[in-house]
């Protein structure tokens, strides 16, 4: 492995180290510096950093990356929901269950292994040899859009407008009781939970980071029993509508991690956590056109809005069924 040197012009600011170094060498992103930093191959006047650590003017680098891996992921056929696709960019509609990256317990069925087949290999590679062409994922439980990099290019400009917050995502989810207000919104910052690190949890002070999400009430049913919220994230967090919507004091239905528990008063119960990609608005990375990526309910969610629309109407259902369209970015 190469080791490559790097001096902190004198009189920078303070900065975390791995964007000073994507800064310094453009060339890499910040998730190849990160990689390396997570195995120890980034130092700092001789001394190992992780990725969290900060720099300021004067400090010597000195980094090389691990040596790459042929991907040992064999390619599955398995179908997708393609919503889009060009030679830089493809979006689904994920399904319910499926999850999106091999791990401990999974097996040959990962959206992984169905993109290998279904690009026949053409992914980016900046998420390693375990999740090609991933910029972003969804919970295994969630449905709904999702985009993949077919390359280097399209992966960095579409983690840049996440990062930048100007894409707009938003979520349809059905939730525990009806809230008071038609509409609101929580910026309360999520960070692991300290005791049960499988969760996240409301945080504040050290460990949790900037969380915002607005969210309307679209429907109510069975008086107080249930309501669909529709959620605009603004902030990408692990389980964020999970968290902020417990916060809300509405569990996702079907959400036993975060203690949904069934109800009697349910026509049925959700055999999964009820939470839906809708929409999704990013500006295409390479050509710059306004892509809107919509995905359709999938059949169970479909089936339980049935069944609750049977239920008797409480007085007020809240604002009105069907899409609006967001403003995308500009």
């Amino acid at each position: 492995m190469e080791t490559i040197r790097h001096t902190v012009p004198p009189g920078s600011a303070r900065a975390r180290a791995d964007k000073v170094l994507a800064a310094a060498f453009p060339e890499h992103s910040r998730v190849a510096f990160q990689r390396a930093m997570d195995v120890g191959l980034v130092t700092r006047n001789g001394k190992v950093i992780d990725r969290s650590a900060e720099l300021v003017g004067g400090d010597e680098l000195a980094f090389a990356f691990p040596e790459l891996k042929p991907a040992e992921l064999k390619a599955v056929d398995i179908p997708l929901d393609v919503i889009h696709e060009d030679k830089h960019l493809l979006a689904i509609n994920k399904a319910a269950g499926m999850v999106v990256h091999p791990g401990a317990g999974t097996g040959e069925d990962t959206l992984v292994h169905a993109l290998l087949s279904h690009c026949e290999g053409e992914l980016s590679g900046i998420g390693g040899v375990e999740r090609p062409g991933i910029v972003h994922r969804l919970d295994r439980e969630t449905s709904g859009v999702m985009l993949v990099a077919k390359t280097d290019a399209a992966h960095r400009g579409i983690s840049e407008q996440f990062a930048a917050r100007t894409s707009h995502k938003q979520y349809l989810a059905l939730v525990d009781g009806v809230p008071s207000l038609l509409s609101g919104s929580l910026r309360k910052p999520i960070g692991r939970n300290p005791t049960q690190r499988h969760k996240m949890a409301l945080v504040e002070g050290p460990g949790g980071r900037e969380a915002h999400t607005d969210w309307e009430r679209v429907e109510a049913f069975g008086g107080n029993l249930c309501s669909l919220m529709r959620c605009t994230i603004h902030t990408g967090r692990t389980h964020q509508i999970r968290v902020h919507m417990k916060a809300l004091g509405h569990i996702l239905l079907g959400d036993v991690v975060y203690g949904w528990k069934p109800s009697p008063r349910l026509p049925s119960q959700p055999a999964r956590m009820m939470l839906h990609a809708e929409h999704l608005v990013v500006k295409h990375p390479v050509t710059g056109k306004v892509l809107d990526l919509r995905a359709p309910l999938p059949k169970d969610f479909e089936a339980m809005l049935k069944s609750l629309r049977k239920l008797e109407k409480p007085a007020a259902t809240g604002v009105k069924r069907g899409l609006r369209s967001p403003k995308g970015p500009k």
